[in-house]
């Protein structure tokens, strides 16, 4: 079985214009494209991703419009010169923690999560909701928002993105779109959503089986090299940027120590670290738990 196309993520938009990238496709967060004036043309494949983690992480809702993201995505579309194979939406993340907000307890860190209680409308004396009523509330927004985009820019390749938790909420997202003319189906490249930090549970594994049955051409975002060993055959596509964190914590490449103090912006390391992943992509069964680099980090 043939794996999924996978989407090296960089933080390093102007890899787009390089020609050891021709063939390589990338993932590039809108976060990095916005501030440019001249933007690197792209010569090969490549698909946007919004930064959406972030934005709720810090802000608890999404701080521009519609309207003002689809202007931002058409100036860095033109500048770039190639259309993305897709482009993510404004949708919004179903993790408990970035609901409720507080620490991320699952990974063990110090991040700190703004909550999207106000986004939700309650007041600070409200009792807070259930995480079955707010999964729904940013379901609803994240296919509202689909059906906006959709509608004000018709051109650009936005992908439906399937919010949930647990296997039944996704299922209840699918629901969401049927109810207002979405064939998932037939799009070409949905999206699966809240899966990246917990990738180690046997329920992301039957989420994917479920929705692969049903016809669904799945994107894993920020999937790990053993996600990929365990439901790759069952992705369209995927993307990480995990080689930067494994480049960040090993030491920089032969002779590259006089260059830089690691290899986190290195394409060499990039490259090389795809390398590694194709061997998974293409042999996933036999690869998948055999590598030591599932370092995770979302686009920026």
């Amino acid at each position: 079985m043939t794996g999924p196309v996978f989407y090296l993520g960089t933080h390093q938009p102007h890899w787009l214009r390089l020609e050891e990238f021709r063939d390589v496709p990338l993932f590039i967060s809108r976060n990095r494209l916005t501030g440019y004036k001249t933007f690197p043309q792209a010569l090969g494949q490549w698909a946007m991703d919004l930064g959406g983690f972030t934005e709720l992480k810090d802000h608890g809702r999404w701080r521009i419009t519609a309207a003002e993201y689809v202007a931002d995505v058409r100036r860095i579309v033109d500048g770039v010169g190639r259309m993305p194979d897709f482009v993510a939406p404004q949708d919004w993340m179903c993790e408990p923690w970035v609901i409720f907000g507080g620490r991320d307890v699952p990974r063990n860190s110090p991040q700190w999560f703004h909550g999207t209680r106000e986004a939700r409308g309650l007041d600070p004396d409200e009792p807070e909701q259930t995480l079955a009523d707010a999964v729904r509330f940013h379901q609803e927004r994240t296919v509202e928002n689909y059906l906006e985009l959709v509608a004000l820019a018709p051109e650009i390749p936005w992908i439906p993105v399937l919010q949930g938790w647990a296997l039944d909420s996704y299922v209840e997202c699918a629901a969401m779109y049927a109810t207002v003319g979405i064939d998932l189906a037939g799009a070409p490249t949905v999206g699966l959503g809240s899966v990246c930090r917990r990738q180690a549970t046997s329920e992301i594994d039957e989420i994917v089986a479920t929705f692969s049955a049903r016809g669904l051409r799945l994107h894993g975002f920020g999937v790990k090299t053993q996600g990929i060993g365990d439901y790759g055959p069952d992705l369209a596509s995927a993307d990480s940027m995990a080689w930067s964190v494994d480049a960040r914590r090993s030491d920089p490449l032969p002779g590259h120590e006089v260059r830089h103090k690691n290899c986190a912006n290195c394409p060499d390391w990039a490259l090389a670290w795809r390398q590694r992943v194709l061997a998974v992509v293409d042999n996933p069964r036999s690869h998948g738990r055999q590598l030591a680099f599932d370092y995770l980090a979302p686009a920026a």
